[in-house]
């Protein structure tokens, strides 16, 4: 069977630059990983490939994972960004008719090849950072045909590009404006009809809800995570992002894949997420563009051994970023990430937020050979540069989908 050869580059396996290993070599088959490990040590069955690509002592890490995306919406909210910059809260914003549901109102009116062209132009900046597989989210159509309408859209963005696309339903996100005053029959819909629907089309790979003050409380999204459980769906939770709610106890008494934005996360939900194996998702792109001042509490995820996964949270409204090395800098700054913990946060244990066993966020022995080459000393420099390109090279699946070096045809 045939197979590629990489040679010449700096292997950080699970992208932590304690543990690589220099002037290694690694072995595509079939769109997996055969082999790696030092150049001295290649086996001699795989010493005469059918193609081979020398990559000039480049770092190579695993493929970027983006965890927490609302990459598929319509508009842009800088008007409410001036509002915000003006004085008006987040809050505020959204009580008077702004906020989520003004890209509701967006989204709805586009139709899905313009709603799919916008969505490019966003998806293609982050696989020009060596994303290659990413996360998306509904949530900004909050009726059938319009939250149908964006995860076809997230599932044509797969198909379109190379890049590994899993798709949340995000229902209930917001009240639309015509359930106003009624969140509970609008809850209905949500779990009766919505999510059954688009279940059965293949559409959703996990459920996730907003818990909080300006969205829905505890019992009604417990509701949510017992309308997925039924349909055996995966559940996430944007929680304790502008108050504590105790939503992180309840996503972890569902096993949640994690519980995303946590700022006023406090020790008991960091004791449940740790005994349910639920990741913590930070998304400093929110904290930054809103100016928060409640940092999530990165020590005690620390001292007890939760996953902390990084993403750009991209939407309109609250982080209209396109760039996961940015977050990177971002959550080191901002959160006091390490080194270590950044990148990690971009790959391994953001693939443990996406709950699918195929992408892994490390390099090894039949895992999918989804990596990137940097041009870069040392991987510090991805998580030190403010907007200076790196990426020389990204493979998806053994192949290669972006090619960024000087030159390169």
């Amino acid at each position: 069977m045939s197979y590629t050869l990489w040679t010449n580059l700096r292997l950080a396996p699970g992208a932590d630059p304690a543990h690589a290993v220099e002037d290694a070599c690694l072995v595509e088959q079939d769109g997996r990983i055969a082999w790696m490990g030092p150049r001295a040590h290649l086996p001699a069955r795989w010493s005469g490939p059918d193609q081979e690509h020398e990559l000039g002592g480049r770092w190579v890490t695993p493929g970027l994972i983006d965890c927490h995306t609302h990459l598929v919406y319509g508009g842009n909210r800088a008007e409410e960004f001036a509002l915000r910059l003006a004085g008006a809260s987040y809050e505020e914003i959204a009580r008077q008719g702004g906020g989520i549901v003004s890209s509701v109102r967006a989204t709805r009116a586009l139709d899905e090849e313009t709603l799919l062209a916008q969505s490019l132009r966003r998806l293609d900046a982050l696989l020009d950072e060596g994303v290659t597989a990413i996360e998306i989210k509904s949530g900004y159509g909050l009726d059938l045909e319009s939250e149908r309408k964006m995860l076809r859209v997230a599932r044509r963005l797969g198909e379109l590009r190379p890049v590994t696309v899993r798709t949340t339903f995000l229902g209930a996100h917001a009240l639309p404006p015509e359930y106003a005053g009624r969140s509970d029959d609008y809850l209905n819909l949500v779990c009766e009809d919505m999510m059954p629907a688009l279940a059965a089309e293949g559409l959703i790979d996990a459920v996730d809800v907003f818990c909080e003050r300006i969205a829905f409380d505890l019992p009604q999204s417990e509701r949510v995570f017992q309308a997925a459980r039924t349909l055996g769906l995966p559940v996430k939770m944007h929680a304790e992002q502008l108050s504590n709610l105790g939503g992180s106890v309840l996503a972890s008494r569902y096993r949640a894949l994690s519980a995303d934005h946590l700022e006023y996360l406090d020790e008991a939900g960091v004791l449940a997420m740790k005994q349910a194996g639920t990741v913590a998702v930070l998304l400093p792109g929110a904290f930054y563009f809103l100016r928060e001042r409640q940092l999530p509490p990165i020590e005690l995820l620390r001292r007890h051994g939760v996953p902390m996964a990084l993403s750009t949270d991209s939407n309109p409204g609250t982080s209209p970023c396109a760039s996961l090395l940015l977050v990177l800098n971002m959550a080191s700054t901002l959160f006091r990430l390490t080194v270590p913990e950044a990148l990690a946060g971009v790959t391994r244990h953001a693939a443990r937020a996406l709950g699918d066993p195929d992408i892994t966020g490390e390099l090894k022995p039949g895992a999918r050979a989804d990596f990137v080459a940097w041009d870069v000393d040392s991987l510090a420099e991805l998580v030190y540069w403010l907007g200076l390109p790196r990426c020389a090279l990204v493979v998806r699946h053994g192949r290669i989908s972006r090619d960024l070096r000087k030159g390169a045809a």
